[in-house]
C-alpha cells in the first residue's frame, strides 16, 4: 500500500517559486494602481523610492550641509555630512567629543547648528589651564588633533558647570565660531538642551575627496565622570 501523501492543489500552489493567491493578489493590486498613475509602473517605482527616502531622512539619517567655517579644518564650508538621528534614541546620550547637529532656536538663533560636545550634564568645564588647555572635571583635554591650526582653546575665559540635560558645545575653529562661550549670559547660559539635538554627524559624504568617518577623539576618553551626585 502506498502511504506517501499526495499533494493537493493547495500544496502545489505553495511550493517555492510558484506564486500563490496572496502573491497574485499583490501583483494585481500593483497593476491596478499603476493604471491610475501617469507613467505606469515606472512612475510608481519612482514615487515608492522617494517615499522611502523621505521616511529614511525623517526617522533614520539626514544630510546636513556645513554653512560656515566654525568646524574647520575637519568640516569645511559646503561639505555634506550624514547625521545619525537614531544615535541618541532608545536611551543613548551625547558624549564628550561627539559632533552634533541641533536646533538652536531660543539659544543660538532660529537655525540648525553643528558643534562639538565639550561638556555634558554635571561636567565642570574651565578655560584655561597654565598650558592654555580646556579642563573638564579637572582633567586637561589635548585638542590639537582637531583644533583649527593656530587657534587657542579659547580667547574667552570661562568656568561653568553644565546643568543636567544640557550640553556645552564649541566649534573646532574657535576664533571663527559662535558657540556656548558667546551665550554664557543669555537664557540657558549657552547650554543646549539634549532634547534639541537632531543627531550625531557620523560621515562626511560629499564632496567625495573629503569622504570620511567622523570618530570621537580619544582625548575625551580620559575625562573623569562629573562630581558624585550630579548627572546629565
Amino acid at each position: 500500500m502506498d502511504t506517501e501523501a499526495q499533494p493537493t492543489e493547495r500544496d502545489r500552489s505553495s511550493r517555492p517559486g510558484t506564486p500563490g493567491a496572496e502573491g497574485r493578489s499583490r501583483s494585481a493590486l500593483v497593476a491596478r494602481i499603476a493604471e491610475w498613475v501617469p507613467g505606469g509602473r515606472i512612475t510608481l517605482a519612482i514615487l515608492t523610492g522617494l517615499t522611502f527616502l523621505l521616511l529614511l531622512s525623517t526617522l533614520v539619517v539626514q544630510p546636513f550641509q556645513i554653512p560656515s567655517g566654525s568646524m574647520e579644518q575637519g568640516l569645511r564650508i559646503g561639505d555634506r555630512v550624514l547625521v545619525n538621528k537614531l544615535a541618541y534614541r532608545f536611551g543613548g546620550r551625547p558624549l564628550r567629543g561627539d559632533v552634533v547637529v541641533f536646533d538652536g532656536t531660543g539659544y543660538f538663533g532660529d537655525a540648525d547648528y553643528i558643534k562639538r560636545v565639550v561638556g555634558v550634564g554635571g561636567d565642570h568645564v574651565v578655560c584655561c589651564d597654565r598650558k592654555r588647555r580646556i579642563e573638564v572635571n579637572g582633567r586637561p583635554v589635548d585638542e590639537t588633533a582637531f583644533l583649527y591650526p593656530g587657534d587657542s582653546a579659547s580667547s574667552v575665559p570661562f568656568d561653568v558647570v553644565v546643568p543636567p540635560g544640557r550640553l556645552f558645545v564649541l566649534g573646532d575653529h574657535r576664533s571663527g565660531s559662535s558657540d556656548s562661550r558667546d551665550h554664557l549670559g543669555s537664557p540657558g547660559g549657552g547650554m543646549i538642551p539634549v532634547d534639541d539635538v537632531i543627531g550625531r554627524a557620523d560621515w562626511i559624504m560629499w564632496p567625495y575627496r573629503h569622504w570620511t568617518h567622523l570618530t570621537r577623539p580619544s582625548a575625551y576618553a580620559r575625562v573623569p565622570a562629573p562630581a558624585e551626585g550630579v548627572h546629565g
